[in-house]
């Protein structure tokens, strides 16, 4: 054989030999990743050319190195099947073996025309399946509740009292910062405008209304469900993944009595008390913005705030507490029992559950606001 330029041109890559058999093309040099750095779609334009010859006999045994990246580009000139006449290494057929067995990319899916429709019926099914499934386990928790009332040595008092100290009291350090923060803002926006006025002495009646009643029952239910809702779903999705739920279930323990129940009693616990915290640090930071701003006298704006706040906006402040906190417990339970075992589901099951339960406290509190409009509000007729 003697080599012949058949392609015009000399290449540390290839050598194309004519012999008694036909034309032969010697792949040589190394068929790395590091070594082709910019010649790679060069290189593969023209082995891509030489294979669409048929006749033309392969040696790759001339090749020093060669890695995944090379046989791939290898392969692809080959158009994905091995020619006709090939000569290769052992080390090499390994490495073209994988690549006949692995399964090609699959196509792109074409969107259809009516893809904003079809995704909108995939998104309302899929709204139904979890409301349904949170019914369920909404049930399942209230027939776990009349068996622990007949049982109640089997109540789980341990549970309910780690779920109380974590959701609780390991959370009153970021609801009094946040609320501290929240009330000077709410303090300074305000006073300046009822300074203009003359009116300095209704900033009791803007700050405790609206901390006492709306905002720390809202600030301290969305800090619970980033903060401890995510918490719960990360736990329930980690035994899942750990196989400790299937272990439960085999030893039959249901997951609602051990697991759901004792979150949502111990979150419905300590919901109001988060409530109250908040709103009394919030309270605490308006007044003092309140001071510093316009003056306002500390122990008047005190002795003030129970005849400008009526006693009932505590009780529906507390009470959405109540209610949020349990139905907070509820979803996060719902997306971490639904958790895959694999680790994108479980980080994306716990995104869900935060948005959901933030989606529900808002809703929670657009229901208490239209039902009790007329209850602890001074409104003139």
């Amino acid at each position: 054989m003697s080599p012949s330029n058949l392609n015009d041109d000399a290449s540390p890559w290839y050598q194309v030999i004519t012999g008694q058999d036909g034309p032969c093309i010697r792949l040589t040099g190394s068929y790395t990743l590091s070594a082709l750095d910019r010649q790679l779609r060069k290189v593969a334009a023209k082995l891509a050319r030489f294979a669409a010859q048929s006749d033309l006999y392969w040696d790759l045994t001339g090749i020093q190195q060669m890695d995944h990246a090379g046989a791939v580009l290898i392969w692809r000139a080959w158009g994905r099947r091995r020619p006709a006449h090939l000569l290769i290494r052992p080390e090499q057929e390994r490495l073209f073996m994988h690549l006949e067995k692995a399964h090609p990319a699959p196509k792109p899916v074409r969107r259809d025309i009516l893809w904003p429709i079809l995704t909108l019926g995939r998104r309302y099914f899929l709204f139904w399946d979890h409301l349904l499934g949170i019914i369920t386990l909404s049930g399942l928790v209230l027939l776990n509740v009349f068996y622990l009332l007949k049982h109640p040595r089997q109540i789980p008092l341990r549970e309910i009292s780690a779920n109380l100290f974590r959701t609780g009291a390991q959370a009153l350090g970021i609801t009094a910062l946040v609320g501290f923060l929240i009330g000077i803002v709410l303090s300074y926006l305000t006073s300046e405008q009822l300074h203009t006025f003359g009116a300095d002495v209704f900033i009791v009646n803007i700050l405790g209304m609206s901390i006492i009643r709306e905002l720390g029952p809202m600030l301290a239910a969305i800090l619970v469900a980033g903060r401890s809702g995510s918490s719960m779903t990360a736990q329930l999705g980690v035994m899942r993944v750990t196989e400790e739920l299937d272990a439960l279930t085999v030893m039959g323990i249901p997951h609602s009595l051990r697991l759901v129940l004792p979150k949502i009693i111990g979150l419905g616990l300590a919901m109001p008390l988060v409530v109250l915290w908040t709103s009394a640090i919030a309270l605490l930071g308006g007044i003092l913005a309140a001071d510093l701003q316009i003056g306002l006298n500390f122990q008047y704006a005190l002795s003030s705030l129970p005849d400008a706040v009526p006693v009932a906006n505590l009780w529906i402040g507390l009470g959405k507490g109540v209610v949020c906190g349990m139905m907070i417990a509820l979803i996060a339970c719902h997306f971490g029992l639904r958790i895959k075992p694999n680790t994108e589901s479980l980080g994306e099951g716990t995104t869900n559950s935060v948005v959901t339960s933030i989606t529900a406290v808002i809703l929670i509190d657009a229901v208490f606001a239209v039902v009790f409009s007329n209850v602890g509000l001074k409104i003139p007729r």
